[in-house]
């Protein structure tokens, strides 16, 4: 099987676009900027969202659908999220077409106006508030703990598949709660289930932290951020959570009644991740043959290949095959045998190694006859023979050290590329090279924004469990005085 995967070496941002489509994860769409998801990579997604809604759950959220279309009014309402987002939203402004008089196909109505024009989602926390409304009335209602898994869209002049898509998919969490204390306390909570989430099923290592002004979610107070970085060096922004303090409560009037009898209004949290992850799996762990998959995410997590020359062996190996299929399955193991009979072993090891397979185990003949089969772990390429007895629990134990493997293996590439600096000379050449530097920063927006026009860097997190340098010293820019180091990275 020819794979045609361009070397990461050579140039990375190739290499993503081929595992993308050569690993059938998504293709462009006919419409611009939009992807279509194919089998396999919603599969992969689907695990996402079914680990993901778990852990929601367990901590008490519930899960609820709002409007696709948002009354353009709703966004004049919060000066700052409508700023935020105004040159991404679509709008619609017909809703209804015609056959052009002039015998050229469709035209729309121009008596089909809308009275209100209406704004594509790019976000939900204008119709969700204004919808709150009418559910909270006493302290009694809250907290209101709700989240939704739905598309969005955002108007982006620059696609990319998985990354930055014009149309995408995510879960978006948003909270009502009775006094800022509950609110910061569960966007702290919901930032923790998202780092959770990346570490021990991604196996991918991210530090967590505030943003910076500039970089906060508009209409938040504070928001906090997982940040990965991928193996080019640059950082992704792999999930969010917000504390939007009472601004849309007071845009939207959402009050409720405290236990004194007083009227107060109501504190508010919001926090998201999409399908942007999916980029982060394979920016973090891909190599030069394909996808690396976290077997907590594999769709496939053993794929077995059979090799036989008469219909006879085929028919004994698959007999086996479906024996060990079963112990495994009883593991809580997905297991695929490939037995097309229309395709060479050594195309079908390549194409399962291209969509990053786990583990993959072939048998032949004699190892029918000697008991063994031969074990293929993808995250290191080694290949091993193995007793077929007790082969389940093998491979049980194989797989969690190839979870934890992976990992480590991220996690030592960002150790090894994280450093402090403290020359503006030095910051300029080293944040070029792909690194995350530890940087004393002024705390001003302005300083943040003279060094991202300078070098396309930005703070991505004030960090709050990793990399944490609370210290003296001074501006890595403006030379003022700074009490903390900040992670600087150029982003995704």
């Amino acid at each position: 099987m020819a794979k045609e995967v361009t070397s990461r070496a050579e140039n990375y941002s190739q290499w993503y676009n081929d595992l993308v489509l050569k690993a059938d994860l998504a293709e462009q769409s006919a419409v611009r900027g939009c992807m279509v998801i194919k089998p396999y990579g919603y599969a992969i997604w689907e695990k996402m969202q079914g680990i993901l809604d778990g852990m929601f759950k367990k901590s008490g959220v519930q899960n609820a659908y709002f409007p696709l279309f948002i009354p353009k009014s709703f966004f004049s309402r919060e000066a700052e999220h409508v700023a935020g987002f105004a040159k991404e939203c679509a709008v619609v402004t017909h809703h209804r077409l015609m056959n052009d008089p002039d015998g050229k196909g469709v035209v729309v109505d121009p008596d089909a106006k809308l009275e209100e024009e209406l704004i594509v989602r790019p976000t939900s926390e204008t119709i969700i508030w204004s919808t709150y409304k009418n559910w909270i009335t006493s302290w009694r209602d809250l907290p209101i703990i709700c989240n939704q898994w739905c598309n969005v869209v955002r108007w982006e002049m620059r696609t990319r598949l998985f990354l930055r898509t014009a149309e995408f998919l995510w879960q978006e969490g948003h909270t009502a709660h009775a006094t800022s204390q509950e609110a910061e306390a569960k966007a702290n909570e919901m930032v923790q289930v998202y780092a959770d989430f990346a570490r021990n099923v991604m196996a991918l290592p991210v530090i967590v932290g505030h943003k910076s002004p500039n970089e906060r979610f508009a209409g938040a107070l504070d928001t906090l951020t997982i940040e990965a970085m991928m193996q080019d060096g640059k950082a992704l922004q792999a999930g969010t959570s917000h504390f939007l303090g009472q601004n849309f409560a007071k845009s939207f009037d959402v009050q409720f009644t405290n236990k004194e009898g007083k009227q107060e209004y109501v504190w508010a949290t919001s926090w998201g991740v999409s399908t942007r992850l999916m980029g982060a799996l394979i920016m973090a762990h891909g190599d030069d043959n394909g996808l690396v998959l976290p077997p907590a995410l594999a769709p496939i997590q053993v794929v077995m290949v059979p090799i036989y020359k008469s219909d006879e062996e085929r028919e004994a190996l698959l007999d086996k095959m479906y024996e060990v299929k079963k112990g495994l399955e009883a593991k809580g193991h997905s297991v695929k045998i490939d037995d097309r009979d229309t395709l060479r072993p050594g195309f079908k090891f390549a194409e399962w190694e291209l969509k990053g397979v786990p583990v993959r185990l072939a048998m032949g003949p004699r190892d029918l006859a000697a008991g063994t089969v031969e074990v293929h772990r993808r995250d290191t390429l080694e290949k091993s023979t193995v007793p077929t007895e007790g082969l389940d629990e093998y491979i049980h134990e194989l797989l969690a050290d190839i979870q934890k493997s992976i990992y480590e293996k991220a996690f030592k590439f960002r150790e090894d590329n994280v450093e402090k600096c403290d020359s503006w000379e030095e910051f300029k050449e080293k944040i070029q090279t792909g690194k995350f530097l530890l940087c004393h920063w002024d705390g001003t927006p302005e300083t943040e924004q003279k060094i991202k026009d300078e070098t396309k860097a930005t703070i991505r997190c004030i960090p709050i469990d990793s990399f944490v340098c609370e210290e003296k010293g001074t501006d890595i820019y403006s030379g003022k005085p700074s009490d903390r180091r900040v992670v600087f990275a150029i982003s995704y």
